[in-house]
């Protein structure tokens, strides 16, 4: 699908003019990168590198052209199951045309620092600032669905929510490899700036550009390093709840044992003969009293020696 677009008043508004300055397109079916290949000569490989998740960061040039892929995260939705991705976005700067290739529809212009548009080197430049800016945006969810997770670990006697903080813990992965992807081509950008025509403006905003990917790549970091560092205590946390729940039982199935026995022995028919003499109404109620009364005292004797035991 494409989507055309032209700076008009420092702004990004969309277009239907062949002659629009960007064009965007969006999961490109066979057709469109013909006309990639064929029209624009990209290179087929590096338009396929577009649309591949685990392709790293690279800045090339060609005789008209410069290419350029950078990471940025894909939206979350709920059928992922906790685990957060990583796409791969392409653009191509040519002299008076900028052309993007995106795997997903996904708002890619969206955000205030689009609202100062000076040329399509500058959209190129905050598209990166734009990634890092969602980056950022995806750690804060990350940690408050970790927070969440935490606490249902706390009362948890199952794998599931441990499964769902593993799943966080290997998004962070990704995200840590994109990020430090990013930077290495802020940094190649930089060196480059003559080269593609970067203004003094651009280059500083590059420069800011690269202080934000470092502090979202450190923020990134420390919450993999608490998530992995916490994991075996978060695993003692259930391990121990289990435990806690099969001794309960335990002791519960040990006070029932000797009352098991009496009311089998109350059910035999020499236990009726024994009790002719006396009211049934009497003879009934002293033996349930005895079962709850050995009931009682079976688990005192069990909670002091539980007691006992944790002592020494």
């Amino acid at each position: 699908m494409l989507r055309r677009y032209q700076i008009q008043d420092g702004k990004l508004v969309e277009s239907h003019d062949p002659a629009s300055s960007v064009w965007l397109y969006i999961a490109p079916d066979e057709t469109e990168r013909r006309l990639l290949v064929n029209d624009f000569k990209l290179d087929e490989h590096t338009l396929n590198s577009c649309l591949d998740p685990d392709e790293l960061s690279r800045l090339e040039f060609e005789p008209d052209h410069m290419a350029m892929i950078w990471k940025r995260p894909k939206y979350y939705s709920a059928e992922d199951n906790f685990m957060f991705r990583v796409a791969s976005t392409g653009c191509f700067m040519f002299k008076d045309r900028l052309v993007v290739v995106v795997s997903e529809d996904a708002p890619l212009f969206d955000g205030r620092v689009f609202l100062k548009l000076q040329s399509l080197s500058d959209l190129m430049v905050k598209l990166i600032y734009r990634s890092i800016f969602h980056f950022l945006e995806h750690l804060k969810v990350i940690n408050m669905i970790s927070e969440q997770l935490e606490q249902k670990i706390n009362s948890a006697m199952e794998n599931k929510y441990l499964l769902s903080m593993f799943t966080l813990e290997k998004s962070l992965v990704y995200y840590l490899n994109a990020i430090h992807s990013n930077g290495v081509l802020v940094e190649k950008l930089k060196l480059n700036a003559a080269k593609i025509s970067l203004g003094q403006e651009q280059v500083e905003f590059l420069d800011d550009v690269f202080i934000e990917n470092n502090q979202c790549y450190r923020q990134a970091e420390i919450y993999s390093n608490i998530l992995a560092s916490l994991m075996n205590a978060r695993v003692s946390i259930v391990s121990n709840n289990l435990n806690v729940l099969m001794k309960q039982l335990t002791v519960l199935s040990v006070v029932f044992m000797p009352l098991n026995v009496l009311a089998g022995i109350g059910g035999m028919s020499e236990f009726s003969m024994m009790t002719q003499g006396l009211d049934w109404r009497i003879s009934y109620t002293a033996f349930t009293l005895g079962m709850v009364v050995l009931g009682y005292a079976t688990y005192l004797i069990l909670q002091f020696a539980l007691d006992h035991g944790r002592k020494k």
